[in-house]
């Protein structure tokens, strides 16, 4: 039997409302009690004082990025399906499914439909044996009504949450930027906000009609924040998800029309910004996620309008999201609950926590470690972050995945 015991810490987990000083034992890769804990067969581990937490389980990231995942604390990664190729067959989802392993955890999601072109329903029930954790349906929503609303029959039945896309796409069309003074002033094609209202609303609908679980990927309107605490209000199995982006920067950061900046949805008008930070305060929120989607030159040192969107985010997810934390928008626990905790639910994993008997995947914290997030010198494999130069603070220590150690 193998065993690690964690000493010294500062135990910080979404199931308690505050930290607690202490020890957590790890015996064959699993957390079996925490406290005032000793274990004479142990590994012991000092932890001088550091936030003791569980790994980040980061929800949609569109690629493999181990160094990034382990710098920013990430021991488990939901992989969207866009690929290329779409993860839209039961081979693909196993080979994604074991990419990464023992180090970091890929959970790949099943294409919604074949080649994610939204026309027929993919092999859902064969990928879900292959290993997919969920259903997702790319980097755009499914247009055709009928089909979304088979979609989350079909995949509530298997007991798989459906992850879905937030734009109407007859509104967003070639839209690069939200409508607003700073679109106007670059000469950017836009889109109203409604496109993403518009696209909650439909599919909020469906869930009535289905009573299928539904995950938004993204919400980052002040409108979708009241469609989505209406749907919970209501008792529908609605949640929603947020990059730091789109909690941190307004549309003010295209200015010079940087390209770093040009991401999907769009940054958003400050109003939008702030309703964000109140969906945060007060629980529409579900989860923060890296939105990790690195691109190299080729596909962001162009034109605004010809850039694609993305960022890299991956390395970065820990120190900011820590800050929301100083800045008195939520507390520790409920951090982890966003990063941790509800995307290891929604993917039905046993990790998120320090219980007992849950995984040992873990990351030990420095919090008040200062660094700047450097374009230069990230470890992910493209650096395109709109937070290039920021001043920032919380480094990850130690990062433990099934109770051996990978960082």
């Amino acid at each position: 039997m193998s065993a690690t015991l964690i000493t010294n810490a500062r135990l910080v987990c979404p199931t308690h409302a505050d930290m607690r000083p202490g020890a957590l034992l790890i015996r064959d890769g699993r957390i079996v009690t925490t406290g005032d804990v000793t274990a004479q067969d142990a590994e012991i581990i000092d932890a001088q004082g550091a936030l003791l937490t569980p790994g980040i389980v980061d929800l949609g990231v569109f690629a493999t990025d181990m160094a990034a995942c382990h710098a920013g604390g990430i021991t488990r990664i939901a992989l969207m399906p866009d690929g290329p190729p779409a993860l839209d067959n039961p081979g693909l989802i196993e080979r994604a499914a074991k990419a990464g392993k023992p180090d970091l955890w890929i959970h790949p999601l099943a294409a919604a439909t074949r080649d994610l072109a939204g026309a027929e329903l993919a092999e859902i029930g064969l990928m879900q044996q292959a290993g997919a954790r969920a259903v997702a349906t790319g980097r755009h929503r499914i247009a055709d009504s009928a089909l979304m609303l088979n979609l989350l029959r079909y995949a509530g039945g298997l007991g798989l949450v459906t992850i879905t896309h937030a734009e109407d796409e007859g509104l967003v069309h070639s839209a690069v930027a939200t409508e607003g003074e700073m679109a106007t002033r670059l000469g950017l094609a836009a889109a109203p906000t409604a496109a993403e209202s518009i696209a909650i609303a439909r599919d909020i609908a469906l869930v009535e009609v289905s009573g299928a679980p539904l995950h938004f990927r993204q919400v980052t309107t002040r409108a979708g924040f009241d469609l989505i605490r209406r749907a919970k209000a209501a008792g529908l199995p609605v949640t929603c998800g947020i990059t730091p982006a789109h909690l941190l920067l307004s549309d003010i950061a295209l200015g010079e029309w940087r390209s770093f900046a040009r991401l999907s949805p769009p940054l958003r008008q400050d109003d939008d910004r702030q309703a964000a930070l109140e969906a945060l305060r007060d629980g529409a929120i579900d989860v923060i996620a890296s939105g990790h989607d690195p691109r190299g030159p080729e596909d962001k040192r162009l034109p605004f309008a010809a850039a694609q969107p993305g960022m890299a985010g991956a390395a970065s997810l820990l120190a900011l999201t820590l800050g929301l934390v100083r800045d008195g928008y939520i507390s520790l626990p409920r951090l982890f609950d966003l990063i941790a905790r509800t995307p290891a639910r929604l993917l039905g994993l046993n990790v998120g926590t320090l219980t007992s008997g849950a995984e040992a995947d873990l990351a030990l914290i420095n919090p008040d470690t200062a660094w700047r997030i450097d374009a230069r010198h990230s470890p992910a494999r493209s650096s395109n972050t709109p937070f290039d130069g920021l001043g920032v603070e919380g480094r990850v220590r130690a990062l433990w995945k099934g109770g051996k150690r990978v960082a």
